[in-house]
């Protein structure tokens, strides 16, 4: 094994990734109960781009080394570590380290890496499919034929809901802004409706429903979610994820008040820190779906450590469909 390895290093918080750097380091020694993983895959989501300029509410002391999900390999054990063997394949959500070439984790953290997963697949997953569960789940308790609006749909979250919802039994409206990545979201997911989220998207989600979509996923804020009070049937539950948009809208009790809808956020991690034993839950119940083949994350490009601004470009400027992975 060798005795560095190459991880890309947070410095200083800084606009367009000026604090980053891909760097050689001390290979990691895991301690008590920690495992050293060979990192397989690492998936990106856009809190990480956060990260590098302090936009986002976790603030690690710098320098650090970002990347929450990854698939990869054991290849040495700490003392008392138990559960895992070297060779073994897994995958990990943790806050920080999946940059690299090995990172180190708690045993409690690690899981068997699904075998019908590829590891770039199996990390474009976690995050992604806890966030839409928590939501669809947890929060908004989708019921089967509910009609569930998704915004967002071509990101690596909005995929997750829209794949999930459809795993549920809802019947699912696919909202994006590019044409092309719809057409890509149809002819992949199936879901029972796409639309356009450009301004008047109101009457295509009435029509299609009926009068209303009774579950909206929004990770994208603003003018949409402003738009999305307009066409949520009563008793609908609107779900804040983020605001990709980058304006943070408010909402006018009295809409709330005749439309009887409620607005709901979603943070899976605090989810989960709140509420360990669902959490844990959570967790098991997502992997168990891919386990099964219920659902199906998506790779939109895989790209090697060295070109790392690249993949973050491609997820800053919203060019995917699905998850940008980092291959170390």
């Amino acid at each position: 094994m060798a005795e560095t390895m190459r991880a890309l290093r947070v410095n200083a918080l800084a606009a367009d990734y000026a604090g980053c750097a891909v760097e050689t380091l001390p290979l990691p020694t895991p301690g008590p109960r920690e495992v050293l993983v060979r990192v397989r895959a690492a998936g990106i989501g856009f809190p990480d781009l956060l990260m590098t300029r302090g936009d986002y509410q976790a603030k690690p002391p710098l320098p650090f080394t970002p990347g929450g999900d990854m698939a990869g390999d054991v290849v040495a054990l700490g003392d008392g570590a138990s559960g895992f063997a070297v060779g073994d394949a897994v995958v990990a959500m943790a806050p920080l380290g999946a940059f690299a070439e090995y990172a180190v984790y708690a045993d409690r953290v690690l899981r068997p890496k699904p075998p019908r997963l590829s590891y770039e697949s199996a990390a474009a997953f976690g995050s992604a499919y806890l966030t839409a569960y928590v939501a669809l789940v947890r929060r908004a308790r989708v019921a089967e034929s509910e009609w569930v609006l998704v915004h967002g749909a071509a990101g690596g979250v909005g995929l997750a809901a829209v794949d999930l919802a459809k795993a549920l039994g809802a019947k699912v409206i696919a909202a994006s802004a590019s044409d092309a990545k719809l057409a890509l979201i149809a002819a992949d997911y199936a879901p029972d409706a796409v639309i356009n989220s450009a301004p008047g998207f109101r009457a295509a989600v009435k029509a299609i429903t009926g009068g209303g979509a009774d579950v909206i996923f929004d990770p994208v804020g603003g003018d949409v979610f402003d738009e999305s009070t307009r066409c949520i049937a009563f008793d609908g539950r609107l779900l804040v994820i983020g605001f990709t948009s980058g304006r943070i809208a408010t909402v006018a009790t009295n809409i709330a008040l005749i439309k009887g809808f409620s607005v709901m956020g979603v943070r899976a991690g605090e989810y989960g820190r709140q509420f360990p034993a669902l959490g844990a839950e959570n967790v098991a119940a997502i992997w168990a779906l891919a386990e099964a083949g219920q659902v199906t994350p998506r790779v939109h490009a895989a790209v090697p450590l060295n070109r790392w601004r690249e993949a973050f470009d491609i997820m800053a400027n919203r060019e995917v469909v699905g998850r940008v992975v980092l291959v170390p």
